[in-house]
C-alpha cells in the first residue's frame, strides 16, 4: 500500500476514547495525518466524527495522546442545528466587526479598540471571503436560521479560509450543497493552504485529496493517493484476501482428508497385527516388538497429520480476518397499503400542478435557498393540520414552517397540499429528534404501542443494537443520528402514506447508500425526496422529477443518469 511520505502535522498515539456509558468509540489508534489534504473515510459508526473531536480538543481522550503542529479549526457536520448563531460568528468576526461598528456608531470604549486590533479592515474581508463563497455581503447580518443548509456550511468555510487556520478539520463539507456549492467548494479546496483533513462520503470530493486515511476495527491506515485509487488498491487487496481464504479452505480440507486416510491406515494396520498376534503367526517376542514399533511410528504420523491440520486451519482463520465481513442495514418497510389512483400529495406554482399519486417515487431538485425545504415543510404543515381536522393524533416527525418561510411560499405562488394525514418527515438537519433522551425512548414516542424487545429487535436492522440504543441521541454521529431518525420515520405505527426526505445521503457511507436505495424501491408508499445527489436520484426510478427555481417557478424535468 502506497504512503504518505510528508511530514506529519497531526499525530496519533495509541489514542483511545469511551463514551459515559462504556462504549469504545475508539480503541487504541495510532497513526498519523501528513501536511496537505487527506480524505477520512470508513464506515458509519467507525468513530471518524469522533476522531476529529479529539484532535479538535472538543474531547478529551479516554487514553492515548494527540499531537498537532498548529492551532486547529474544526467545522462539525452538525453545524447547521445551532439555528441562533449569527453569520459573523461563524465567520470567527463577531468581535472585531462589533468593535470596528460600535467605534464608527460614536462609541470610543477603549475595549473596542482591543478587540479591533489590526482589523480595521475586517468588514471588506469578510465580504470578500464570502464572495468567494458564491454569497452575497448582506448575509454578514443573517442568522444561521435564516440560511439553507448549504449557505450555512460555505459561510463557514470561508471564515476558515479567512482566518487562514493551518490545520482545518472539515466534516462532511458537502452536505446540503448544491452543484453550484460543491463546484465553489472544490475549488476552495484545490488552493488550500494549510493542512487539511475532510471526512466525507462523496467520492467527487476525495478525488481532490492528496491521501486518503480509513478508520477500520479500531485502525487507522493512511493511504497515498485519492479516493478511486485507495478503492482499487482496497478492491485488489479484498480479492486476493479471499482468494486466499478459498485456497486455504481447500488446503484445510486435504488436511483432514490425509488425516482420515491416516486414521484408516493405522486402524488396518493395527486389525492386522492383533489378527497376526491372536493367530500366533510370529512369536510372542516379536509380535509385541512389531506393536510398540507400530504405535511409534502410529504417534508420528498421528502428530504429524495433525500439526499440518493446525497449521492449515491457522492460515484459514488469519486469510479470514483479512477479508471484510461488513454489516448492513437490512430494512423492510412496512405495507401502507396505497392504492395506485390513490391522491397522496399535490405540488404547484402560479401556473400549473403535479399531483402524487399512489406509490410514486417523485424528486424535487434547485439551487440552495430557492424554497425547496419550505415547500416540504409546508406540505408536511397541510398534513398535520389534517391530522388535527380529524382527530388523529399525528406522530409524524415533522418541523412546520414558521411564518416567514409561509410567507416567502406565498409570495412565490407556490402550494403544497397532502391529501392524507400520514406522512412521514425526514429534515434536512434532522432536528426532529430530543437530543436528550436516548435512541430507544425517541423510537418509543414514535411507536408507543410496540413492546421494547421488539423495537429493539426493529433497531437492529438498523446496525443500532447492544448499548448503542440506549446512547443519547446528542452523542451520536452523522450516520449514527440518520440511522435514529430513518428507523424512527419508518418504524413509526401506523404506517405512513407519504415519505419526505430532506437530502436523505447526507452522513451515509456508500454501502448504507445502497441499502436506502434498495428500501424505497421497495416502498409501496409514495416518496417525495429533495436531493443534489443525481447519482442517488437515477437509481430510484423516478416517476418524475421537478426543479424550482430562484423565481417559485415548478419545471418538470429528466433527471441526469
Amino acid at each position: 500500500m502506497s504512503t504518505p511520505t510528508t511530514p506529519a502535522s497531526v499525530t496519533l498515539d495509541r489514542l483511545t476514547f469511551t463514551w459515559p456509558d462504556g462504549s469504545t468509540a475508539l480503541g487504541g489508534i495510532s497513526g498519523a495525518f501528513s501536511a496537505g489534504r487527506t480524505g477520512l473515510v470508513g464506515r458509519n459508526g467507525s468513530g471518524k466524527s469522533t476522531l476529529l473531536r479529539l484532535i479538535a480538543g472538543d474531547l478529551e481522550p479516554t487514553s492515548g495522546v494527540v499531537h498537532t503542529t498548529g492551532d486547529v479549526t474544526y467545522l462539525p457536520q452538525q453545524l447547521t442545528l445551532d439555528v441562533d448563531r449569527r453569520v459573523t460568528e461563524l465567520l470567527g468576526v463577531a468581535e472585531a466587526l462589533n468593535a470596528v461598528r460600535a467605534i464608527e456608531s460614536g462609541d470610543v470604549d477603549p475595549t473596542h479598540f482591543d478587540a479591533v486590533g489590526n482589523d480595521w479592515d475586517i468588514e471588506a474581508r469578510a465580504e470578500a471571503s464570502l464572495a468567494e463563497a458564491g454569497l452575497d455581503p448582506s448575509f454578514l447580518d443573517r442568522t444561521v436560521g435564516e440560511l439553507s443548509g448549504g449557505e450555512a456550511v460555505l459561510v463557514a468555510i470561508a471564515g476558515i479560509r479567512l482566518r487562514r487556520a493551518p490545520l482545518t478539520l472539515l466534516d462532511e463539507p458537502t452536505n446540503n450543497l448544491d452543484r453550484d456549492a460543491r463546484a465553489r467548494l472544490a475549488d476552495m479546496v484545490r488552493s488550500w493552504k494549510g493542512t487539511l483533513i475532510v471526512v466525507s462520503h462523496d467520492v467527487a470530493l476525495l478525488e481532490l485529496m492528496d491521501a486518503t486515511a480509513e478508520l477500520y476495527a479500531h485502525a487507522l491506515s493512511v493511504f497515498g493517493g485519492p479516493y478511486s485509487a485507495w478503492r482499487a488498491w482496497l478492491d485488489a487487496e479484498q480479492d486476493a484476501a479471499r482468494q486466499h481464504e478459498r485456497d486455504a479452505k481447500q488446503s484445510l480440507k486435504k488436511e483432514k482428508r490425509q488425516r482420515i486416510e491416516a486414521e484408516t491406515k493405522l486402524a488396518g494396520r493395527a486389525q492386522m497385527g492383533r489378527k497376526a498376534f491372536l493367530e500366533k503367526r510370529v512369536p510372542k517376542i516379536v509380535a509385541n516388538g512389531r506393536k510398540m514399533a507400530a504405535q511409534v511410528s502410529a504417534g508420528r504420523l498421528r502428530t504429524e497429520v495433525a500439526e499440518k491440520e493446525a497449521e492449515a486451519r491457522s492460515a484459514l482463520d488469519a486469510a479470514g480476518r483479512r477479508v471484510r465481513g461488513d454489516a448492513s442495514m437490512n430494512i423492510e418497510l412496512p405495507d401502507p397499503d396505497v392504492s395506485r389512483s390513490r391522491r397522496i400529495a399535490t405540488l404547484g406554482d402560479s401556473e400549473r400542478e403535479w399531483v402524487i399519486q399512489g406509490p410514486e417515487r417523485v424528486a424535487l431538485i434547485g439551487r440552495n435557498g430557492v424554497g425547496k425545504t419550505t415547500l416540504l415543510r409546508q406540505l408536511v404543515a397541510s398534513g398535520v393540520h389534517k391530522s388535527s381536522e380529524t382527530g388523529r393524533t399525528g406522530r409524524e416527525s415533522s418541523t412546520p414552517p414558521d411564518s416567514d418561510e409561509l410567507m416567502r411560499s406565498c409570495e412565490s405562488k407556490l402550494t403544497a397540499h397532502a391529501h392524507t394525514d400520514r406522512i412521514g418527515y425526514l429534515p434536512q438537519r434532522i432536528d426532529g429528534l430530543d437530543e436528550s433522551r436516548s435512541v430507544i425512548e425517541n423510537v418509543t414516542l414514535a411507536a408507543p404501542e410496540i413492546p421494547e424487545k421488539e423495537l429493539r429487535n426493529r433497531l437492529a436492522r438498523f446496525l443500532i443494537r447492544g448499548d448503542a440504543t440506549d446512547r443519547p441521541v446528542g452523542t451520536l454521529s452523522g450516520g449514527e443520528r440518520f440511522r435514529t431518525a430513518l428507523a424512527t420515520l419508518l418504524l413509526a405505527d401506523p404506517a405512513p402514506h407519504l415519505v419526505v426526505l430532506d437530502e436523505p445521503t447526507n452522513n451515509l457511507d456508500l454501502d448504507t447508500v445502497d441499502q436506502v436505495i434498495e428500501a424505497l424501491r421497495a416502498y409501496r408508499g409514495a416518496v417525495l425526496i429533495v436531493s443534489h445527489d443525481d447519482a442517488f436520484l437515477a437509481r430510484l426510478d423516478l416517476d418524475f422529477a421537478l426543479e424550482l427555481d430562484a423565481d417559485g417557478r415548478l419545471s418538470e424535468i429528466a433527471v441526469r443518469p
